[in-house]
């Protein structure tokens, strides 16, 4: 295990780097022990993968954090506004629908896994209190930023003092979507007009996911943000990516994993 360990690959922020008593890692598809469509770190148990790789894979991906104590918690994803607040992990067959999670409790880490959709972990540093968003377009113009950074504002966190990660997810350049996606948005908010360019043919489009997050998190009055380089769909040998497995004609896919926790490193 130790040596495999090092061999996943995750990538960072330097505005969560500076928060002390936080834990993270956006993890790459690198490092973990899944074959063919899922090679290698894949850590999504609703893919066809052999279930014991999953489990090996997020305990590799678990020990990026340096704490033997924290225990993963994820949610059942289903492109919601579902927001839940964490105090211990929940078994299998109570674990909650819900795209977002909150925590004022040490050692949990809150994972959410993408394959294009945008990975966001947030932090509170002095309230002590964190989040972790899975953020994809259904669930992000529902609202799942403004519910997560309000259930984090009630249980303490100050929203001026939240840092805020946004993962790798597909870019722009590589999200093209048709006229009925793009007055999806408009008509909820005109300024959404701003996150889409034209794309190749009539009626085609462009749409900044992670544009739009951050806009979001910058309405909700979150002033302190990194977007993360990287884009899923183009990029296949760090990545995986939804939507690069349908242009592919697979007929599956792997997850990547970000998490955040609380507490310090494993002390003597």
């Amino acid at each position: 295990m130790q040596n495999a360990i090092k061999n996943v690959k995750a990538l960072g922020s330097p505005l969560l780097d500076e928060a002390h008593g936080i834990t993270y890692a956006f993890c790459t598809r690198h490092g973990g022990v899944s074959g063919g469509l899922y090679c290698s770190l894949n850590c999504g148990f609703g893919s066809s993968d052999d279930p014991a790789n999953v489990r090996y894979n997020r305990a590799l991906a678990l020990a990026q954090l340096g704490s033997s104590r924290a225990k993963l918690v994820t949610c059942r994803q289903a492109h919601t506004a579902n927001v839940e607040f964490v105090t211990r992990p929940w078994t299998n067959a109570h674990t909650p629908v819900a795209d977002s999670m909150v925590t004022n409790c040490p050692n949990l880490a809150l994972a959410v896994l993408t394959a294009d959709c945008a990975p966001v972990l947030l932090a509170d540093p002095v309230s002590k209190i964190i989040g972790a968003v899975h953020a994809g377009w259904r669930g992000a113009i529902a609202g799942v930023i403004d519910k997560t950074l309000m259930l984090m504002s009630e249980k303490g966190a100050d929203i001026s003092s939240i840092i805020a990660a946004i993962g790798p997810c597909i870019r722009q350049a590589s999200y093209e979507v048709d006229t009925e996606f793009k007055n999806r948005f408009v008509k909820n908010d005109s300024i959404n007009e701003r996150f889409f360019f034209g794309g190749k043919g009539i009626g085609r489009h462009h749409f900044d996911l992670s544009a739009y997050v951050r806009y979001q998190l910058e309405r909700g009055g979150v002033e302190h943000i990194s977007q993360l380089d990287g884009d899923t769909f183009a990029d296949d040998d760090k990545f995986f990516s939804y939507r690069r497995s349908v242009l592919n004609g697979e007929d599956n896919y792997g997850r990547g994993i970000s998490m955040i926790a609380l507490g310090q490193l494993d002390d003597p």
